[in-house]
């Protein structure tokens, strides 16, 4: 069910001039959905707000109707927006997905589709780990380990939480980089000169604690998405996370070939 939105005032369309190229060889509705389609991604146009109604849509691109409405349709399918009988067209909550056939980082894979990112780093402390972390980063079970807890903002809504486990000299240099705004991957290849290899993955469903709520804005037993990952540079394991996905707002995608 879709949540009850909040209309704030409609977001006003910048004039056609500026964006629309009527002679263009791409359709009109096109450029009109990949318009709003941009400003959906950037955060312009937030979660839950009222769009611009189809009247002043059609003064401002100086098309029809018809051709506002093929644009909206489009983004609908693609579940972009959703429209309220009586009350308008809303923008959807974003839902963001990672192909599982690549490895790669979460600010990497969203700011290629187009999505603003953002982290914020809730701790990152040296801990003692527990049976289960020392045995996936081959470590001694007791041994010390560098945790690093994350929350990630997709289009500045809370997405996901992310604590990952590193060797304790490695997280203690990571420590001292700006994982706000750059990706763990990014760091470890190309300022760490570290080759990323392959990962093993483990999806499991959970529902919501409480300390977990709190951080994504949803309620206590919703569901979530649970992911295990070791990524390994080479053959040594470095990096392993237990990466927490909002269940509305996260899929991971893989292609299957029969054999």
């Amino acid at each position: 069910m879709k949540p009850k939105p909040k209309p704030p005032c409609a977001p006003l369309v910048p004039p056609r001039a500026a964006q629309v190229v009527p002679m263009s060889a791409v359709p009109m509705y096109s450029q009109i959905r990949e318009i709003i389609r941009h400003r959906i991604l950037d955060g312009t146009y937030p979660s839950h707000a009222l769009m611009p109604s189809e009247s002043q849509m059609t003064v401002a691109f100086g098309v029809s109707r018809i051709t506002i409405r093929q644009a909206l349709n489009d983004l609908q399918k693609e579940g972009m927006i959703f429209k309220v009988p009586g009350k308008g067209t809303f923008v959807s909550k974003p839902k963001a997905f990672q192909n599982l056939s690549n490895l790669r980082g979460f600010g990497e894979a969203m700011t290629s589709l187009g999505y603003e990112t953002v982290s914020q780093v809730l701790s990152q402390r040296p801990v003692r780990v527990d049976e289960l972390v020392a045995r996936r980063l081959q470590l001694e079970q007791g041994s010390m380990a560098f945790q690093i807890q994350r929350l990630r903002y997709l289009n500045r809504e809370p997405i996901s939480v992310d604590v990952s486990y590193f060797p304790l000299e490695l997280g203690q240099r990571l420590a001292q980089e700006d994982l706000q705004a750059r990706d763990v991957f990014a760091i470890l290849e190309n300022d760490y000169e570290l080759n990323l290899t392959h990962a093993d993955v483990q999806i499991d469903a959970i529902t919501v604690d409480e300390w977990l709520a709190g951080h994504l804005r949803t309620a206590e037993g919703a569901p979530l998405l649970r992911i295990e990952r070791l990524t390994y540079a080479n053959e040594q394991p470095i990096d392993f996370e237990y990466l927490y996905y909002r269940g509305d707002a996260f899929q991971y995608r893989l292609r299957i070939e029969r054999k």
